[in-house]
């Protein structure tokens, strides 16, 4: 393939870094404008890509100043950039910050470009987005052509959106040229079987012939028993009783749910923990604890940096259906409920839609949702076993082997089956 030279002047020089050190880098970039999935995602992967033998380090680009209240596995550090905030309509703003989104988004590419200038990785797994939030990657996607030492892999999510508003908008993003200019290889962390994302959204031959489905990631492997928020008993203050989980990641999205769940019946002998994210304005997060007064069966928090403890143990899972969120389901086989978001993306009622046809959970629209909808299916719900997974659930042992085979010395390197 012909290869465009960059013009920007100021590329990587090999004369400031005349020493390696002698573990590999590598560098995950996650752009983090709405909830905390990608940056969850992005953790578990580091954790995978610890484990591959080289013993490599790892920077994290995380989008949002939550990703602090975080525990990092060891070796992998992580690079906070001021946050955007994802508008209903698909739009960007400043998230706090009182200044104007193309002011943010060149200082979050400065910031970037130096992080991974001065770090010089042997590998970048960019996540979701090839040309990153608001084009932010370009300049350090160039850089990296220049130098050429560094393998560029782009993590996919199993479904973006509808294939046809998908390749409409990656054609005007120019992400397809991205994706053949700068990209070695494609990951989607995903099943074919259950959804053959380079089928649908029509990558064609070239760009197939670069994709490796990973499978699912399991979220068994966040399970600790140091994880904070794994002891239900420590989130109720010491009630014991069984109990049904409501989650919605960050929260910006999740007040409709979050406010049915709150006004939802338990099912007899349960409680209800409702973790509404730190993202929900404070003005619905309050409404929302002031429905949950005086309440015994129900416990409302704002934030448990890792909630997969509570996943594990519930009687029924109650959210949305986020990427994390539907690996979470999969992986425990609890009863599941998912209330997808329709917009701006189908990406959620899509794998919904799916995940209820292959009964590993049901689905309420959110047209159709109610407290009593909620309360009506927890009912049944907690007396019934739910179908086991029948998915491929094998992501993160094959992500810590291609990362091997790529952090490998260049003459034992060769493409995974």
């Amino acid at each position: 393939m012909t290869r465009i030279a960059p013009t920007d002047p100021l590329h990587f020089s090999t004369a400031l870094h005349p020493q390696r050190m002698q573990r590999p880098r590598v560098v995950l970039y996650s752009h983090d404008t709405l909830g905390f999935g990608h940056l969850r995602r992005n953790m578990l992967l580091a954790q995978a890509i610890r484990q591959c033998g080289h013993a490599p380090e790892v920077l994290l680009i995380a989008g949002m100043r939550e990703a602090g209240a975080f525990d990092m596995p060891q070796g992998v550090d992580c690079l906070t950039l001021p946050a955007y905030a994802k508008a209903a309509d698909g739009s960007y703003h400043a998230r706090d910050l009182g200044i104007g989104v193309d002011a943010l988004c060149d200082m979050r590419a400065a910031t970037i470009r130096a992080a991974v200038k001065n770090f010089r990785p042997d590998l970048m797994i960019v996540d979701n987005v090839p040309r990153g939030a608001q084009y932010e990657l370009a300049p350090t996607l160039r850089a990296l052509k220049r130098s050429g030492r560094t393998r560029v892999v782009l993590g996919l999510r199993d479904i973006i959106d509808r294939p046809s508003v998908m390749r409409q908008q990656w054609l005007r993003q120019r992400n397809f040229e991205a994706l053949q200019d700068h990209y070695d290889d494609i990951w989607v962390y995903g099943d074919p079987d259950f959804f053959p994302t380079a089928d649908e959204y029509g990558l064609g031959a070239e760009l197939s012939a670069r994709v490796t489905y990973t499978g699912y990631l399991d979220q068994r492997a966040r399970l600790s028993p140091g994880a904070q928020g794994a002891d239900p008993m420590q989130v109720t203050g010491g009630d014991a009783r069984h109990f049904v989980l409501c989650q919605v990641g960050g929260g910006r999205d999740g007040v409709a749910l979050c406010t049915a769940f709150a006004g939802a019946p338990m099912p007899a002998g349960h409680q209800g923990i409702l973790i509404t994210g730190t993202q929900m304005s404070a003005a619905d997060r309050a409404r929302i604890a002031a429905l949950a007064q005086g309440r015994s069966d129900l416990t409302v928090v704002d934030f448990i940096a890792e909630p997969v403890g509570l996943a594990a143990r519930a009687a029924a899972l109650v959210s949305m259906c986020g990427y994390n969120t539907a690996c979470e389901m999969m992986s425990f086989g609890l009863p599941a409920l998912v209330v997808p978001r329709v917009r701006p993306r189908t990406e959620q009622l899509i794998r919904a839609q799916r995940m209820q046809d292959r009964g590993l959970a049901w689905m309420i629209h959110p047209d159709m949702l109610s407290p009593a909808a909620i309360g009506n299916w927890l009912q049944g719900a907690v007396t019934r076993q739910a179908a086991p997974a029948t998915v491929d659930l094998g992501g993160l042992s094959r992500v810590t082997d291609m990362a091997a085979q790529m952090l490998a010395p260049k003459s034992t390197l060769r493409r995974p089956a």
